[in-house]
């Protein structure tokens, strides 16, 4: 978006990096304030545990706010799919249920349910794609009265497809069925209100569009949720009065942060709070409008060569993920290895080239890719 944000990523100096949808490269602010935290447990030991605790609080309280939802229905876990699995297993099944969802989901929200299928029962209906897209009057008609939950991304990884979550959602409400979105494709590039949207519960990790390094997850749990799915891996934070050691038989927390089972990752969580603060400031409406203008650049540049872009580019469908296909049958494998060794990195997802610009990257990016491709 500008210089100043460009300087915080590293990887800008080497790369033509444009693949944020994988992995994102984090800031030097998230850097230092990792640094910061490992050199203040080497001195200080657990001394300064009180001032890691409040990090994390500070990290939930800036997710709660580019969620739109309350402090306390944000809990924070180890990746997405633990979130996922949590609230598969935090609900209880009958045969007679199923779970309506996308057949190319990413496997991080397709595994925990296939598991609730083979271990209770359930029926899982999956919607297939239709020419990069989810053909929403198609993934609707698969919710009925048995319809327990509905699960979609966002943003799906492997075409870049935006999901109308608040269509969506009415539809699981009108059957009574909760609505749950992977959000790890689209928070950090997308801004959302997921009250407004109708989204129930919502999964998501650190490392992509957020640029914070791996290691933290999140879930969201609205109130509605929270009353139908129990908390199944559980610990000592879990409880109203965690420091109360001797009472064993207190009651769990009544929001998500029942699901936090244990400390976690302090160093990551002062880098999060850097990152999250980074976009914060640039502004996630900005930043999507960026975004929006930089992958319309990318479609208009790659028209000149050989391959069609299979991302829906209609408004209200598209993101910052364009998939892009070579029309005379190169692998994706074969021309992401060759645009890596002209330090242009991007991703080979199913039978297609995945390319995703961030907020740090700018048209000279674009450039060097439609420069270097076969």
């Amino acid at each position: 978006m500008n210089p100043t944000i460009r300087s915080q990523f590293a990887a800008t100096e080497t790369f033509a990096y444009l693949n944020s949808a994988a992995v994102a490269p984090p800031p030097r602010a998230a850097i230092d304030a990792i640094l910061s935290q490992l050199e203040d447990a080497a001195v200080y030991a657990g001394l300064r545990f009180g001032a890691w605790v409040d990090t994390k609080k500070r990290c939930r309280t800036l997710m709660a706010g580019i969620l739109g939802v309350r402090d306390e229905q944000v809990a924070f876990m180890r990746n997405t799919s633990d979130g996922f699995s949590t609230i598969a297993n935090g609900i209880e099944w009958r045969t007679s249920d199923n779970i309506v969802s996308f057949a190319d989901e990413f496997p991080a929200n397709f595994y925990a349910w296939r598991n609730v299928r083979d271990r209770h029962g359930v029926e899982l209906r999956l919607a297939p794609e239709r020419e990069g897209r989810i053909d929403l009057d198609e993934l609707i008609s698969l919710i009925d009265s048995n319809t327990r939950l509905v699960t979609i991304s966002s943003v799906q990884f492997a075409s870049g497809f935006r999901s109308d979550l608040a269509r969506i959602a009415e539809a699981a409400h009108k059957a009574d069925a909760l609505f749950c979105v992977d959000l790890i494709q689209g928070l950090g590039a997308h801004a959302y209100d997921l009250p407004a949207l109708g989204v129930d519960a919502a999964c998501g990790a650190s490392h992509k569009w957020l640029c914070a390094p791996e290691g933290i997850g999140y879930i969201y749990l609205s109130d509605r949720a929270r009353e139908l799915i129990s908390p199944t891996l559980v610990g000592w934070i879990s409880v109203e009065d965690a420091w109360d050691f001797a009472d064993r038989e207190q009651n769990y927390k009544p929001n998500a942060l029942a699901w936090e089972t244990g400390t976690g990752p302090s160093a990551l969580f002062y880098g999060l709070e850097a990152s999250l603060k980074l976009l914060i400031d640039a502004d996630l409406r900005k930043v999507e409008a960026y975004l929006d203008e930089l992958s319309e650049y990318l479609c208009e540049r790659i028209a000149s060569k050989d391959y069609e872009i299979l991302s829906s580019r209609k408004e209200g469908e598209r993101s910052a993920i364009v998939c892009v296909r070579h029309k005379g049958g190169l692998s994706p494998n074969e021309i992401a290895a060759q645009l890596e060794k002209e330090r242009v990195v991007v991703s080979p997802r199913l039978d297609r080239i995945r390319i995703a610009p961030h907020f740090f990257n700018n048209k000279e990016d674009i450039d060097r890719l439609i420069d270097a491709l076969i």
